[in-house]
């Protein structure tokens, strides 16, 4: 069983933790971090990545780890009771409202790869309390989140790129944890977006997304035929493509001439 510092590591809460500076490195370069810079990590481990980060003029740093002795190690390693605060809970249980206080905020974190996509969901809850960010996730989840179109680009890409502009960073090797993951990781910097369009009813029109990509290989018509929408409002040239061959803008335009339909 591995272990670090005479602590075991807890295979459950997904710990490989980073062995080499040039990563930590390459996350502090690409955000903007000032004596008036509010930061947040998740998943401390051994204060890798928290000393680094504490090593910078910020105002503070509040952390998230869920293994109390991994947060017990960090509080004693770093003594900076002005500027460090440690949270032992799941980031995904505690209330978040405390992001409220000392906006906006900058996140870096190296993500337990196996809740990813739960965190980005409550980093779409807060998205007004963020600045910016920068996240380590699997090669494959960073691919299918910045996808504009085509294999593996679905739902998840665009409820994440309508939310956040993201950017891929360096690709990341196995070596550089340990232990060593059997993938490929990606740094995947982010900021809330600040055109997006306006959705009159966000709940419906994400539901309609899934129903478009319900079997990515079909045409619209085929994954829409047995919904409640009439089809007939929408042009073929819409209807006998794929949705994986179609962006943003387009699925606005057809899912507005549907939904004023069923509203009138």
């Amino acid at each position: 069983m591995a272990e670090l510092e005479g602590i075991r590591l807890k295979k459950k809460h997904g710990q490989h933790f980073l062995r080499e500076r040039w990563v930590i490195d390459a996350m502090l370069d690409n955000v903007q971090l000032d004596n008036t810079s509010s930061v947040f990590e998740i998943g401390c481990g051994d204060g890798f990545l928290t000393g680094a980060i504490l090593s910078t003029t910020i105002a503070r740093l509040l952390v998230f780890e869920i293994d109390d002795e991994w947060a017990n190690y960090v509080q004693q390693k770093f003594v900076d009771d002005k500027r460090l605060q440690v949270i032992t809970h799941n980031f995904l249980d505690v209330d978040l409202s405390m992001l409220d206080k000392n906006q906006p905020w900058t996140v870096l974190a190296n993500l337990p790869y196996n809740v990813t996509f739960p965190i980005l969901h409550r980093f779409v809850e807060k998205q007004d309390t963020l600045r910016e960010g920068i996240i380590m996730t699997q090669e494959e989840v960073a691919q299918k989140i910045t996808k504009k179109r085509g294999r593996n680009y679905g739902f998840i890409s665009l409820y994440f790129q309508y939310h956040f502009e993201w950017k891929l960073l360096d690709k990341i090797s196995p070596e550089v944890f340990y232990p060593a993951p059997k993938v490929f990781s990606r740094l995947l910097y982010f900021k809330p977006r600040v055109d997006k369009p306006t959705l009159n009813n966000p709940k419906e029109f994400w539901e309609f997304i899934k129903l478009c990509f319900k079997q990515p290989r079909r045409t619209l018509l085929n994954n829409l035929k047995q919904s409640h929408y009439d089809l007939g409002l929408i042009d073929d040239k819409y209807l006998s493509l794929r949705a994986q061959e179609m962006g943003m803008e387009e699925f606005l335009i057809i899912y507005q001439k549907l939904s004023s339909s069923i509203a009138s």
